[in-house]
């Protein structure tokens, strides 16, 4: 499933190619693309003719904001949300990609300079649907803080994790908690914090909570530069690969030599997802 450092990557790919472009035509493959509630009619209806604003991302969503025509200055009059899931893919061309990568058509919305973005989606678990600035403003209420931010401060985790219960691993994966973070980077950042992902939340000492602050901002900021981590579905815009997949320390390598210790790393089940760990190191 792609989390932050993907959909970033994609959000970075897609702003220059998009930037006030206006929207020709739309065409749906699958209904069930159309998340929401919404017909297929009434999404086109939705987006058709509007101007493409800055893209933005908040957790694991694209936004594309949508404007009056032509005009990209002021607030948007809607948004247009994407949840791309584990194998939504995008192309911004003039034709459809002739790659055995981008065969399964989902998504295909016109612009005005002749190119299309397109949408591919094997498994047809992600999707698109168009929100009011009000209605988008409290769905990301709903949502953590994002751990890339400014803001976001060793502070800001403590409180968050104190009154929690929880293993440390489980609140780490919560979107209403902290936004964008998945399995593989909340691994990886316990990894190099040094934190057992079976620790209670609200058990971790300040020093402990400063310490996963910086693995999980610096894990997040590694995976960026690299596109993203590319272990088979996910592929940014035009189909480029992500390469953060040959710096994983523990993530999907269970029995291989922990990089620190030399001991096997384990893998665990917690709430119905793996964790990979060194028992030695993360005590």
């Amino acid at each position: 499933m792609p989390e932050l450092p993907e959909v970033e990557t994609m959000r970075r790919d897609l702003g220059p190619l998009l930037l006030g472009r206006r929207i020709e035509r739309v065409r749906a493959y699958h209904d069930d693309l159309i998340l929401g509630g919404m017909t297929p009619w009434a999404f086109r209806r939705a987006v058709r003719g509007r101007t493409l604003g800055r893209v933005g991302r908040r957790a694991k969503y694209l936004l594309f904001p949508l404007h009056a025509p032509g005009d990209v200055q002021g607030p948007p009059e809607c948004l247009m949300r994407v949840q791309v899931r584990m194998t939504g893919r995008f192309a911004v061309a003039v034709n459809r990609p002739d790659s055995s990568e981008f065969r399964h058509p989902g998504i295909d919305i016109a612009l005005d300079d002749g190119r299309t973005l397109y949408y591919d989606d094997v498994r047809r678990l992600g999707g698109f649907d168009v929100l009011t600035p009000e209605a988008w403003k409290a769905r990301a209420a709903e949502l953590g803080p994002e751990p890339l931010d400014r803001s976001f401060r060793a502070a800001t985790l403590a409180r968050i994790l104190t009154p929690l219960r929880a293993p440390i691993k489980n609140v780490l994966l919560d979107q209403r908690r902290l936004a964008g973070l998945g399995n593989i980077y909340a691994s990886e950042a316990l990894y190099r914090a040094r934190i057992d992902p079976r620790r209670p939340a609200g058990s971790l000492e300040m020093t402990e909570t400063r310490r996963l602050h910086r693995a999980v901002r610096a894990v997040l900021r590694d995976a960026l530069d690299s596109a993203g981590t590319t272990l088979r579905d996910y592929r940014a815009v035009n189909g480029r690969s992500g390469s953060f997949q040959t710096r994983l320390l523990v993530y999907r390598r269970e029995g291989a030599a922990c990089p620190g210790c030399g001991r096997p790393v384990v893998r665990i089940v917690q709430a119905g997802r793996s964790s990979f760990f060194c028992p030695n190191c993360q005590r």
